[in-house]
């Protein structure tokens, strides 16, 4: 093409009319509805959560006569009476679940890990039916062994200890994070396996020098969503914890609405903000591991 050519064709495309929108093409018309849609939907889920954090902050009196979200008279009466109100400090209650909540991450990472990489990387007949078994049990409702294995812990003397609330957390026993490695582990290329075999490596070392650094994704999405559901289980430590000492904070914010024969709540309201704070933290500063560890999941490399 030579350059006079060029210069013709430029010309004619300048000169050519060019259609004008008069207003939003049928395409970004619906992403604008689709926008406006979920803003609706997010509002509607977190109004609920703005009108608990709003009502903390009011006085007993205004809670339900004042239905605004904005507080009329601000105070911090309700988080100071919250935090003293029942038979201990509400510290006790945090330390009691985070014990119980961090003990149980660490269970989990270990315990799962290591039998996600049996199943993924051993080479043995019952790799397969074991796996089966362990998807088998997260089909079965807890309610159906809560009897047996409170009978269990009973006759062992561990009935107002902690131990029941953590121990099962070491013996591989949540199958849904064991299937969530298993599929992150497969996706890993077994070359390294064989590289580490030759240089030395057992299975073991394998697990802990090769797998588990690659398998950080996976390992947070765990560690986040155990910490979560054992920081919010109510349950679970209403069965095993007959001692105020030992209660955990969801046990400890339910015991405001009988703890004076009336239910306070401002102070309930309070204390529930504060102990949503932790599990709000924890989600929000591994949020980039949740998501690459959920859609790297499963990937066949």
């Amino acid at each position: 093409m030579t350059v006079l050519q060029a210069r013709e064709r430029s010309r004619k495309a300048a000169e050519a009319p060019h259609p004008t929108s008069t207003g939003p093409t049928p395409s970004r018309f619906k992403q604008m509805l689709k926008h406006i849609a979920l803003i609706a939907a997010l509002v509607v889920m977190l109004y609920p959560l703005l009108w608990m954090l709003s009502s903390s902050f009011k006085p007993q009196n205004e809670i339900f006569s004042s239905p605004g979200l904005w507080p009329e008279h601000w105070t911090l009466e309700n988080y100071v009476e919250g935090w003293t109100a029942l038979e201990y400090g509400f510290d006790v209650y945090f330390q009691n679940s985070l014990f119980v909540a961090l003990a149980s991450v660490v269970g989990n990472l270990f315990s799962c890990s290591l039998a996600a990489f049996a199943i993924a990387r051993l080479n043995f007949r019952a790799a397969g039916w074991i796996l089966g078994v362990v998807l088998l049990t997260i089909m079965l409702p807890y309610h159906v062994v809560v009897i047996p294995q409170y009978v269990m812990f009973s006759a062992i003397g561990w009935v107002d200890t902690f131990w029941p609330l953590v121990l099962p957390k070491f013996l591989a026993t949540d199958a849904f994070f064991i299937f969530l490695m298993v599929q992150f582990i497969r996706s890993l290329p077994r070359e390294l396996d064989e590289a580490a075999k030759i240089d030395g490596c057992g299975p073991f070392r394998i697990y802990w020098r090769i797998i588990m650094p690659l398998t950080l994704p996976a390992l947070a999405t765990t560690a986040i969503f155990t910490f979560i559901w054992t920081w919010n289980d109510f349950f679970t430590p209403l069965i095993y914890l007959n001692e105020p000492v030992m209660h955990t904070v969801p046990i400890a914010v339910r015991n405001f609405l009988d703890a004076t024969g009336q239910s306070s709540h401002g102070a309930l309201f309070a204390m529930s903000m504060a102990a949503l704070a932790p599990v709000v933290g924890f989600f929000i500063a591994a949020q980039k591991y949740l998501v690459e560890g959920i859609a790297t999941t499963g990937a066949k490399g």
